[in-house]
């Protein structure tokens, strides 16, 4: 839970003057200076362009605006609005003056700067207007304005105000913004901020992390974004126990990783001959040349460290022709036809040989601790019976070639890998693997074959065991530790994603103690008793810790958070549940906006996914509910029946559904809420989804006219076509409509689909798609929109260029979200005037 700083609320307050539709006087202003800045020697009397110099060059004078204003003191304005900024008769000087303008909402308006002197007025560091000339007197002050559309953020207005020698009148500042409309604008020194999509896609963040085989060093890899979409990505290699960073790489090796047990890194460079692979010790920095010319293709160290192991990856065959064949579904995925396979290269020799080969690639799984056994798997399709694909997994002996088959076309296994002795395998799937001992639902139920499953194979016996049956939360990968043989693993539990770790032998399992309710990234080392981790709660951004294995205890090393969030205001955040129709509770959570009266009536946002991992409680989502919180809402999320991380009873009651059950608990859900909080109003409730989510907005509308306005994302309109449709459509309705096919169950795919119920639709929708998504085709939308316009709805379409399942261009992700925030404005804020800014009204 974030509580809003009270002391922080009062002096916002106590520094602004606040008002909707009228003048905007700024009470204060932050001032730094007066900078001396002296005229330069005239050799010439005139430039090489003619002009002779003047005092209103001195302006150009560059500043560093965010340096200065570290230094600035508070100035109050007099009764007529006016400061008075300090100077020397004598001594040409620069002064900076600064402040915020907050609006709750989007507006257009003037600002408008008076002034004695010389200045130029500056928002968000970029010039918007400016004033060369000198007045005589304050009552003969002039002025210089701009036009400004404020989107509902903070932005920064600077004023660069010159005093010369021979001004004559005392320098004076005034300023104020002059609106119309709803909006709620202030002006204020005080720097907080509203949380915006500009916090999620711009700044620094980690993207990895990995701990030398001793535990003493890790690598940490930053992504950097900047305005406009540019970004610079590095690693930094770090002392474990101190913190200290030891060097900084933004060149090759900035790919670095780490050797299996010398503790050394290695990474590859362009050399005179080719790629070089390159060995770096962090004790001395001191590099060594392994080999000079190595061969294309990723690889990895086998553990003596004398051999690597390549996944080459081999062309197949093409169309020589205009008419193209199509072999099967997933024939129209680029590459699809090109395959890999494993090979080996000796370092002592440069010997490089195939290992494996066939029509299906194989995929390296994982090396024994001795180097001697490689597990190796391959998958084949079966698109006759579910799941589409079968998994082979063989065991490999490097010395004699010998293969040892362990299971061959077993479905639902995703992959295995060794245990410290080598004697069994920690193999991935879901509960149907290995027929089905790992399944804990319900007598008729299918199983959910996302809800991911842990599994010990023994190698003797060619005997599995169920690790996660009786544990409700869903697997995410899994590591069987050398250090203390014990397996450690992530998992969706419930909207939360921690790490946790079973012991093989007894089966037991418990939490490790992280202390972020989304953990994104960990590394165990191999030698120590030392994890590392990174990750975010519901109200802060990453922040990065070492674990103690032994003493159970979390160790901060960089609160990445509290620089991206310096001055960003929450709301406060609480879970809250119901009990559904059926009797199960159903959990959820909802978000406050900043500086909430529990008195006054605020509109609302309820936002799912359902289809099927869990809406976590992190920050930096694509949806970040405290977005929408930050621009007046309360935002309502929840997770319905058949999302995994609740057990794989609850997860298989998405299987064959469709919204059957989800719709009514989301329904019944958004009622109670607001039956239980008088601060809604309950007559201005959007909604929003994307993917299965933006399914889910449309098919919600076709059951109920709760919500005043929705949004749906490249949403599935039709189950007959999406399903065969999209590059994952079949694969993904393989686990969805597990057996359900439109010619063997046409109620399914007509009743669930909205397409079908489209008539039933009253709740202005907003489609958003992008045109080039290969999940869900744009045709989803395309089609909805035809059917909502020959029925006369109120129906937005808004296609995104260029863009496949979710938005990543900067402007295009910006637009995409403005797009969002304006539909809402308009509908649950009865303002308009961001949507028809952006979508003026056509007469074709």
């Amino acid at each position: 839970m974030n509580l809003i700083k009270n002391a922080a609320c009062l002096l916002l307050l106590a520094s602004v003057s606040v008002s909707a539709a009228e003048d905007i006087k700024v009470r204060q202003f932050k001032h730094a200076g007066p900078f001396a800045v002296q005229k330069p020697v005239i050799s010439d009397s005139l430039n090489v362009n003619g002009k002779a110099f003047e005092l209103n060059n001195l302006m150009k004078t560059p500043l560093a605006f965010g340096k200065v204003l570290q230094q600035a003191t508070t100035l109050e304005a007099d009764t007529a609005g006016f400061v008075r900024l300090a100077y020397q008769k004598g001594i040409n000087g620069l002064h900076v003056c600064s402040f915020y303008l907050n609006s709750d909402r989007f507006v257009k308006g003037t600002l408008e700067v008076e002034g004695t002197g010389r200045f130029e007025v500056y928002v968000d560091d970029k010039k918007v207007c400016e004033k060369s000339s000198v007045d005589s007197t304050q009552s003969k002050a002039g002025s210089a304005s701009s036009q400004l559309t404020l989107e509902p953020r903070r932005y920064e207005v600077v004023i660069k105000y010159l005093t010369t020698d021979n001004d004559p009148a005392e320098p004076v500042l005034k300023a104020g913004f002059k609106s119309k409309g709803k909006a709620v604008v202030e002006a204020s020194v005080n720097p907080n901020a509203r949380y915006t999509v500009n916090n999620i896609i711009e700044g620094k963040d980690f993207s990895g992390v990995s701990l030398s085989p001793n535990g003493k060093y890790a690598l940490v890899k930053y992504i950097e974004r900047f305005t406009a979409g540019k970004s610079k990505q590095y690693t930094q290699l770090t002392d474990v126990a101190t913190g200290k960073v030891l060097f900084t790489e933004d060149g090759s090796a900035r790919d670095a990783r780490w050797m299996p047990v010398s503790n050394k890194l290695y990474y590859t460079a362009t050399g005179m001959k080719g790629t070089e692979l390159i060995v770096m010790d962090p004790k001395t920095m001191e590099k060594v040349k392994l080999v000079d010319d190595l061969p294309k293709g990723s690889f990895q160290f086998t553990p003596d460290e004398k051999t690597l192991l390549f996944s080459i990856e081999e062309e197949g065959p093409k169309e020589n022709s205009d008419l193209i064949r199509v072999l099967e579904p997933s024939d129209r995925l680029p590459g699809w036809r090109n395959r890999s396979f494993i090979h080996r290269y000796v370092l002592s020799t440069g010997l490089m040989e195939q290992l494996t080969y066939g029509h299906n690639s194989t995929y390296l799984n994982d090396v024994s601790a001795d180097s001697r056994y490689i597990l190796f798997s391959t998958s084949e399709r079966v698109l006759t019976s579910l799941p589409f694909s079968r998994n082979s997994t063989y065991k490999l002996d490097l010395q004699t070639m010998a293969v040892d088959t362990l299971w061959e076309k077993a479905p639902y296994v995703s992959q295995a890998t060794f245990s410290p002795d080598g004697k069994q395998l920690l193999v991935s799937g879901s509960g149907d693997a290995f027929d089905g001992i790992g399944l804990n639902v319900k007598e008729g139920q299918i199983s959910n074959s996302y809800d991911g499953q842990l599994f010990v194979f023994d190698l003797a016996t060619r005997k599995a065991k169920a690790l996660t049956k009786e544990f409700d939360p869903s697997v995410v990968g899994g590591v069987w530790n050398i250090y203390d043989k014990q397996i450690y693993f992530m998992a969706e539990d419930k909207d939360y994603q921690r790490i946790f770790c079973c012991n093989p032998q007894t089966g037991q399992i418990k939490p490790v103690a992280v202390t972020e309710d989304v953990i994104n990234s960990y590394s165990l080392a191999l030698t120590a008793p030392v994890l590392m981790y990174y990750g975010q709660s519901v109200s802060n951004a990453n922040r990065l810790y070492t674990y103690d294995l032994k003493g159970s205890k979390s160790r901060l090393v960089y609160d990445l958070s509290a620089e991206k969030l310096q001055d960003i205001t929450f709301g406060e955040v609480h879970d809250w549940n119901f009990i559904s129709d059926e009797g199960t509770t159903i959990q959820g959570r909802y978000y406050l906006p900043p500086n909430f009266d529990k008195t006054k009536k605020y509109p609302m946002i309820v936002y799912y996914y359902g289809g099927t991992s869990p809406t976590n409680r992190a920050l930096e989502a694509r949806y970040s509910m405290h977005m929408y919180a930050a621009q007046g809402y309360v935002v309502y999320t929840l997770n319905p029946s058949g999302t995994t991380g609740f057990g794989q009873e609850f997860s298989a009651r998405h299987v064959n559904a469709w919204g059957k059950v989800t719709a009514d608990e989301i329904i019944k859900g958004t009622e109670t809420f607001c039956q239980e909080h008088p601060f809604v109003d309950a007559k201005k409730i959007g909604c929003i989804g994307a993917s299965y989510g933006g399914f889910m907005t449309q098919y919600l509308q076709t059951r109920t006219d709760l919500f005043a306005a929705a949004i749906s994302h490249a949403g599935i309109s039709a189950l007959s076509s999406y399903w065969g449709e999209g590059y994952w459509g079949y694969g993904y309705c393989a686990v969805a409509n597990a057996g359900s096919y439109p010619w063997n169950n046409a109620e399914l795919f007509t009743k669930q689909s909205p397409l079908f119920n489209a008539d039933k639709i009253k709740t202005p929708l907003l489609l958003l798609h992008g045109n080039a998504d290969t999940n869900v085709p744009v045709g989803e939308s395309i089609q909805m929109f035809a059917a909502l316009k020959l029925l006369g709805k109120t129906v937005e379409f808004i296609q995104v260029d260029g863009e496949n399942h979710g938005i990543v261009g900067y402007s295009k992700r910006i637009g995409w979200q403005n797009s969002i925030f304006a539909w809402f404005a308009k509908y649950l804020q009865d303002d308009s005037a961001w949507w028809d800014t952006l979508y003026p009204e056509r007469t074709l």
